[in-house]
């Protein structure tokens, strides 16, 4: 009787928590959305499962090592991935060789639109510390704007990681929301007239100039601001295999392989990092509803810049605001978002190749942005 007694003191019926129970649940909502309605199902599955994995109750400090929390446990050690920063960089390396520059490349004023974002990480960095944030935490909760999990993970692991969890999970979240908020948004700050504008089609850009862009931009971005090395180095990396054409093999395996890997680690880990025991706090809760302001100001910079823009420019040189919502570093999910937008404006109106001018320099921007604010921190 002594050992069955024993074995239920262990059990997670003896150590649950209503906050357990509560994480549970936004577990479940998360894998609900993912498989009934499709929505957003390589971020929700993933991060979803790693909240049920991150909150099934355990006796803490037993010696079990079970907890994402608790040094030595396995979860511990796919945790420091994040904790290290390992994991954003890889991300990254996918992301470059899927990415095209062309139209970036072809009508270079439109990354001032990917700058003007950034508006939303210092406004809310500020809002942060008025509310009684440390500097680091508050550089690590403004950069939640981006919506762009590998760098909102980056800077919190250097600056603040005892609120990495939180960070990580408020900016995937917030990743998830862009189809959803990104519209409403749009619609809010643009005109009928405005959301018909057509752009003119971007030049063609030569292999050339696709090859050599990731070489000059990794060197240039890395003398202003070397902390940006670890993401813009593997992002232009990236890109260069795709571009160059001789290393095919290496290209699918970043965008493919390696990418797939560790978005499926990190989501995990993501949700576990959840735990209701370190998780549920008035902290947390601040930096999800710091995280939202973040969001919604950096959407609303980029659209009022590229409305800004039109007053300096003429004819067909004119820019459709909306694009300035792809000003996320989201990519492609600010981008496709702008392009549904414009469809329902006008159903032949393709703003898609023209979105992801700004979303990609928003990634570049966001990316300096975080080096910046490590620097200084």
């Amino acid at each position: 009787m002594d050992s069955i007694a024993r074995l239920l003191d262990y059990s997670g019926f003896a150590n649950a928590t209503p906050g357990h129970l509560f994480m549970i649940l936004v577990g479940l909502l998360f894998i609900y959305a993912a498989v009934r309605y499709e929505y957003q199902p390589l971020i929700l599955v993933p991060i979803g499962f790693g909240i049920l994995i991150g909150n099934i109750p355990f006796m803490e400090h037993s010696g079990l090592r079970l907890g994402i929390y608790e040094e030595g446990s396995v979860m511990n050690y796919l945790f420091m991935g994040m904790f290290k920063g390992i994991f954003p960089p890889l991300i990254f390396l996918g992301i470059g060789a899927m990415t095209d520059f062309s139209t970036l490349i072809s009508n270079p004023k439109l990354m001032l639109i990917g700058v003007a974002a950034q508006l939303g990480v210092f406004l809310t960095y500020f809002a942060a510390l008025t509310l009684g944030f440390t500097n680091p935490e508050s550089a690590s909760i403004g950069i939640i704007g981006a919506a762009n999990g590998p760098i909102a993970i980056f800077l919190a692991s250097k600056l603040a990681p005892h609120i990495l969890g939180s960070i990580a999970i408020t900016a995937y979240c917030y990743m998830a929301l862009v189809p959803t908020v990104q519209p409403l948004i749009m619609r809010l700050l643009t005109t009928k007239k405005e959301r018909l504008i057509r752009m003119k089609l971007p030049r063609a850009v030569s292999k050339k100039e696709k090859v050599l862009f990731p070489v000059l931009a990794f060197l240039l971005t890395g003398f202003i601001v070397p902390a940006s090395l670890p993401l813009l180095g593997m992002l232009f990396f990236g890109n260069l295999l795709k571009e160059s054409m001789v290393t095919k093999r290496l290209a699918d395996t970043a965008r493919n392989t390696i990418t797939d890997i560790v978005t499926i680690i990190l989501g995990v880990t993501v949700g576990a990092s959840t735990q209701a025991t370190v998780f549920l706090s008035e902290g947390s809760m601040l930096i999800f509803i710091l995280g939202a302001i973040s969001f919604v100001i950096a959407t609303a910079g980029g659209i009022l810049f590229a409305k800004i823009m039109n007053i300096f420019l003429s004819g067909e040189n004119k820019v459709n605001p909306l694009i300035g919502a792809a000003t996320l570093a989201a990519i492609p999910d600010s981008a496709n978002a702008v392009q549904v937008e414009g469809l329902k404006a006008d159903p032949n109106n393709y703003l898609l190749m023209h979105a992801m001018a700004p979303n990609v320099a928003g990634v570049i921007a966001s990316a300096i942005t975080a080096a910046i604010l490590m620097s200084f921190m």
